[in-house]
């Protein structure tokens, strides 16, 4: 079994691979410290179990776990933490076990027997985390091949071309498959819907400005682009703006 350990405390990450390989010193081990990292680790070495911590800079486990269950198949996962808190959002993330910290040997024998026993087609019909989870600081791609993350301050304007939703960052443009209506409703507190097809970062706002045909367009600061704002949203636009 290939095993990852996920945790940004570099002593925890030492304790879970001793106690791994005392199990059973066949188990290949890997290492991440942080869910980013994590997800990167995943898509290059494939392993077949992750035991991971919620808790992390970055990005933490429970966002990490939304992005791997998107993955065509996601190995199993298991989160060791110190806080229960997190019991049923874990388990809501496809966790096929919740342990505590200090973890006791017997019970990580059992979650990794569970593991163990999990297919990977039975783990490719599970429900990915929705709703339940914080809101992101990533946004994941697949379209060049592999997971593209995102980070969420860096993206401008979020708009909707057909059935697929465009992420414009920095000078990059980026297909989602999520639907304008649901990152509008994920970050309100940060994105405001300037039209009908676009949501726009109010942070990344740099002027609003009179366009060619009369109506109001708003420029962004790390982007050549300009989008137009409905003329039933500028006011509401405006107060936000004065607010930040």
């Amino acid at each position: 079994m290939k095993i990852l350990i996920v945790d940004d405390e570099q002593l925890a990450r030492q304790r879970m691979h001793d106690l791994v390989s005392k199990i059973n010193d066949d188990f290949e081990i890997l290492e991440a410290d942080n869910g980013k990292n994590a997800i990167e680790s995943v898509e290059q070495y494939h392993p077949d179990t992750i035991i991971m911590d919620i808790r992390m800079p970055v990005m933490d486990g429970l966002e990490a776990a939304s992005h791997i269950a998107a993955l065509p198949s996601p190995p199993a996962l298991i989160f060791a933490t110190a806080y229960d808190k997190h019991a049923i959002q874990a388990f809501e993330a496809n966790a096929i076990d919740y342990l505590l910290k200090p973890v006791r040997e017997e019970r990580l024998i059992q979650a990794l027997e569970k593991a163990r026993k999990i297919s990977a087609s039975r783990l490719d019909t599970l429900p990915a985390l929705q709703g339940t989870n914080p809101v992101r600081t990533h946004l994941s791609s697949p379209s060049t091949g592999k997971t593209l993350l995102i980070p969420v301050e860096e993206i401008g304007c979020f708009k909707a071309d057909q059935k697929y939703v465009v992420a414009y960052w920095k000078d990059k443009e980026t297909l989602l498959d999520k639907p304008l209506k649901s990152l509008e409703q994920e970050f309100s507190e940060s994105f405001f819907r300037i039209h009908r097809n676009a949501l726009i970062a109010l942070k990344q706002i740099q002027s609003l400005e009179k366009g060619e045909d009369g109506g109001c367009i708003v420029r962004l600061k790390d982007n050549n682009e300009t989008f137009s704002v409905s003329r039933r949203h500028i006011a509401e636009l405006r107060r936000r703006l004065k607010n930040l």
